[in-house]
């Protein structure tokens, strides 16, 4: 039972991008971190070229580059939010994502979180998407319109998974979604992708020995989009990734276990406690002008 919570443990960290920052071997830490309010109220990029300081789940990101709002293959919805801000792989990787599921016959997808324009904690929704690395995309592949900015703050889509958690949803799964999971882990650059268990479980039972499916990584949620998390671009020395994917398709007892009656227990609130630090370049990306 203790192996098993500790597992959890490291699941969670693994989730958030949470690695160490200390001054051997790492970044400084800044000794008093600004507030989540404060990144989120910054409406433009840090001046200067891209670079990322930190971890998905601790950092931040100067030089950040914005998504257009709609190319080919692809809208991006929710704009009000200013999460569409990412350093320039990560852009480059959705526009590409966008046109090759355009070639393969997909519809238009709908890209939703991405950075905020400096990066940073976020005061609600992520406890990542900090380094302009991740991005969420919706499952949704119904023909879209191009809507208006305003049509693309209301959206509405179905989970794939059923009520009970325990596999998906036959009416919403198609082979179509399996496709798009394909396209978008496929691409050199991803390091994971985020799914329900229930949908890695469902490839996993067609296809058990397809290579890509080492990265999809089960977690709760994710089941009505799916989250990509990109490494580190090729000279970002401040960037740390988490630790690599485990060997294999990840079809095995590790996924069983999310299945099982302890992992569908709640999680159990902590205590507040104080937070996180961040690594001490990130207070002159957040003060530049």
């Amino acid at each position: 039972m203790v192996l098993l919570r500790q597992g959890v443990r490291r699941a969670l960290l693994a989730f958030l991008g949470v690695v160490a920052l200390g001054t051997a071997g790492g970044a400084a830490l800044a000794a008093d971190p600004p507030r989540a309010s404060a990144w989120a109220a910054a409406r433009g990029p840090a001046p200067g070229a891209p670079h990322v300081v930190g971890a998905h789940g601790l950092g931040c990101i100067g030089g950040a580059e914005a998504m257009p709002e709609s190319g080919p293959g692809f809208q991006m919805v929710r704009l009000s939010r200013n999460r569409f801000w990412g350093h320039p792989a990560l852009t480059a990787y959705l526009r590409d994502l966008g046109a090759r599921a355009q070639a393969a016959g997909l519809p238009a997808l709908w890209y939703g979180d991405l950075g905020q324009p400096r990066g940073g904690p976020l005061p609600w929704g992520h406890a990542s998407h900090q380094i302009g690395l991740d991005a969420d995309i919706w499952f949704d592949l119904r023909p879209k319109p191009a809507l208006t900015t305003a049509q693309r703050e209301q959206i509405a889509v179905a989970s794939l998974v059923r009520a009970d958690g325990m596999d998906i949803d036959p009416a919403q799964f198609t082979p179509r979604h399996v496709a798009l999971l394909r396209l978008a882990a496929e691409h050199p650059g991803v390091d994971r992708i985020f799914v329900n268990p229930a949908i890695k479980q469902a490839i996993c039972r067609q296809q058990p020995d397809a290579a890509w499916l080492r990265k999809l990584r089960p977690w709760r949620g994710h089941d009505e989009h799916f989250h990509v998390r990109l490494r580190c671009p090729p000279g970002q020395g401040d960037c740390h990734d988490q630790a690599p994917v485990p060997a294999g398709t990840g079809c095995d007892a590790s996924l069983d276990w999310w299945f099982s009656a302890e992992a569908r227990q709640p999680p159990k609130p902590r205590p507040p406690g104080p937070a996180p630090r961040m690594p001490a370049a990130c207070a002159g990306i957040l003060a530049a002008p």
